[in-house]
């Protein structure tokens, strides 16, 4: 029985903190920026949690994960079954223990954080990941899932190897379901790959929680483009009872506005595949071709604006201009990409937004800008930004990254043009990811535009039990 005596004495251990690469010598490298923790301080942040009767943390989870009860784990020091309670409702810990919004979701309702910092819940969530690492050869910590051997023997497709499908596919493998996941690229990953730098998302770690998934009897293929290779229609035709579509929002939007032709201006997405997918981070080794430049200018204020602007750095630009139309206060990005990026040396620009670029031979010289004022609030809840007339003027640049937003990929859609769609082009499905076609589920960024890693594989996660619902009874 918890000893409720204990409570205050936790509430005056400081919430531990975690080692990081100094700034001066990370950004002339791509390896990972936090070190995580050590069993020490694994430990002692465990003993920071509260162990509350109905916590609350769990409520601010999208995949439901048990954190009090890995966290107890931890504290008896059985950390293999720690990971094991993770695994339970969550397939990649080790992604999510490093990318996650913890701050905005379970560390968020951690009760402990009313008066005091919550517990370091993602924090630890990554050391039981690169524990089951550095103690298993196949990063499964035991349960593979290969007890399941796909009894029920109905077949069961996912398209899209990103968060989304990678977690339905788990699921749905857990279940018994033969499932095959048909991915476009390459590589298995989705945005866990071809977005996210290695500086914070290192690919071992992708690969490691594919593994798993495929441990679990999952069939991927690779290069498979569902619109061009195959349609949706000739999926279910050949014998697959039901469909999941998790293809994300892979299309880049731009400004809009004279001179984004030009060489050198880049949308991030095309600027962060050839440096993570295509290995552009491993100069000389592999010679990708992405231009450098000393000047290097991204617009946006999200967390792939943040991204790109950090990679711009390590490829060795001297100075980073991340320009944004909004204040600092209405940023997107996470607290600690921010923070991290300040101290890299990455100059914000705030309430200034492009109107042009211009160029000489083909080439980008220059942006114009022109200076924003905060009027009222929008659609989003965030003041609307308005232009402060005669304020424009010039930042030189050697490369612009456009990191304003991405939307739908029309590929698959446009060869299912009965799958109901919104005026974005994104696919419209109910609360548990059921569209309206027949047999056909969608869920994460195709569904709901650009959003988290984590809400992504909630997605996945609950449109897996609509599926095995369907697939049990028929009912649509």
């Amino acid at each position: 029985m918890q000893n409720e005596n204990l409570k205050p004495a936790r509430k005056k251990i400081p919430r531990n903190k975690i080692a990081e690469q100094q700034p001066a010598s990370r950004i002339k490298n791509f390896s990972e920026v936090e070190l995580g923790f050590t069993t020490e301080q694994a430990l002692l942040e465990s003993e920071r949690c509260l162990m509350c009767k109905k916590p609350k943390c769990t409520d601010g989870c999208p995949v439901e994960i048990d954190i009090k009860g890995f966290i107890e784990l931890i504290k008896e020091k059985r950390f293999s079954e720690a990971l094991e309670k993770i695994r339970e409702k969550n397939t990649m810990p080790g992604i999510c223990g490093r990318v996650c919004p913890q701050e905005d979701q379970c560390e968020k309702t951690c009760i402990l954080g009313i008066k005091n910092e919550p517990v370091a819940i993602g924090k630890l969530e990554r050391f039981l990941a690169d524990y089951g690492i550095k103690n298993s050869k196949n990063n499964s910590q035991g349960d593979t899932g290969l007890k399941n051997n796909n009894s029920k023997k109905i077949k069961a497709a996912v398209i899209g190897a990103g968060p989304a499908g990678l977690t339905c596919a788990g699921e749905l493998a857990k279940m018994g379901y033969a499932v095959t996941l048909f991915e476009a690229l390459h590589k298995e990953g989705g945005v866990l790959v071809y977005g996210i730098p290695e500086f914070r998302l290192p690919k071992s770690i992708v690969e490691g929680e594919v593994e798993y998934v495929k441990s679990l009897g999952v069939e991927i293929k690779l290069n498979s483009i569902v619109g061009k290779t195959y349609t949706i229609d000739e999926i279910l035709e050949s014998g697959y009872s039901s469909i999941f579509i998790a293809t994300g929002a892979g299309l880049p939007y731009f400004l809009g506005i004279p001179g984004e032709n030009l060489n050198g201006v880049y949308s991030a997405n095309e600027y962060l595949t050839r440096v993570n997918l295509m290995k552009g981070y491993l100069f000389p080794a592999w010679d990708t071709p992405v231009k450098k430049a000393s000047i290097v200018s991204v617009i946006g204020g999200g967390n792939v604006a943040l991204d790109s602007a950090r990679t711009a750095k390590r490829l060795g630009a001297e100075k980073v201009y991340l320009i944004y139309r909004r204040s600092e206060v209405e940023m997107p990005g996470r607290i600690e990409e921010i923070k991290h990026a300040r101290e890299e040396g990455i100059e914000m620009v705030f309430l200034t937004n492009p109107v042009e670029i211009k160029g000489e031979n083909g080439w980008i010289k220059k942006i114009t800008c022109i200076r924003m004022e905060l009027g009222e609030p929008d659609e989003s809840g965030r003041r609307r930004p308005v232009k402060i007339p005669g304020s424009e003027y010039d930042i030189d640049t050697g490369i612009a990254v456009i990191a304003i937003g991405q939307g739908a990929n029309p590929v698959l859609t446009q060869t299912s043009p009965d799958i109901g769609l919104n005026k974005w082009g994104n696919i419209i499905a109910d609360d548990i990811g059921k569209t309206n076609k027949k047999g056909v589920f969608a869920g994460g960024d195709i569904v709901t535009g650009a959003a988290t890693v984590i809400l992504a594989m909630g997605a996945g996660k609950v449109a897996a039990r609509a599926m095995d619902n369907y697939m049990k009874t028929g009912v649509w």
